[in-house]
């Protein structure tokens, strides 16, 4: 296990453009950080679990560790072990009877369980020098001052004819009378 390195959900983010959600893992001894693009029903159950949120029935991952303590294996631990054609590949490690077992798993699935079952999330070195990163370090921190900036030259008469159309505009609406397409109300 000394080719693996801990990591620790820092968060999981919102992609605007599209309905994946992306979770960031942190490794626990230093500033890198994993990202991987998940589902968003993935996204919520990890979500759900990280925020205590009782359910009335079972979700899925629940379930899943609800099997395994029914048949008397204990999960020990989620790995990341490989990332291979810009896929992350996944093991759930349960111990069963005094045997190590490995169970393939989506990070994601994997991720959501270790949550529930309150264990360690490791990812496999070699996954974290290829896709790992480190904040930038190119911004020096400093207590200088900020540069005091020109207030912006005043408008020119160009500006002000294009911007007349506007003026123009507004001073056409009526907004200070009721809407004639409204019923008069009592």
């Amino acid at each position: 296990m000394s080719e693996m390195v801990e990591v620790v959900i820092d968060s999981i983010r919102v992609h605007l453009m599209a309905p994946q959600r992306v979770v960031v893992l942190k490794q626990s001894s230093t500033e890198r950080y994993l990202t991987i693009w998940v589902g968003p029903y993935e996204a919520e159950a990890i979500t759900v679990a990280l925020q205590e949120v009782e359910m009335i029935r079972p979700l899925t991952h629940d379930l899943i560790k609800n099997i395994f303590n029914s048949f008397g294996a204990r999960i020990t631990r989620v790995e990341i072990v490989k990332l291979q054609d810009d896929i992350f590949y996944g093991n759930i490690v349960a111990d069963a009877g005094g045997r190590e077992i490995h169970i393939d798993s989506r990070p994601s699935d994997a991720i959501a369980i270790a949550v529930r079952a309150h264990v360690p999330i490791m990812v496999h070195r070699s996954v974290m020098d290829a896709a790992g990163m480190e904040p930038d370090r190119e911004v020096p921190e400093t207590n200088a001052p900020l540069a005091r900036q020109e207030p912006p030259p005043p408008p020119s008469s160009d500006d002000a004819n294009r911007l007349s159309v506007f003026k123009d505009f507004l001073d056409k609406l009526d907004i200070d009378s009721p809407d004639k397409d409204k019923p008069d109300s009592p």
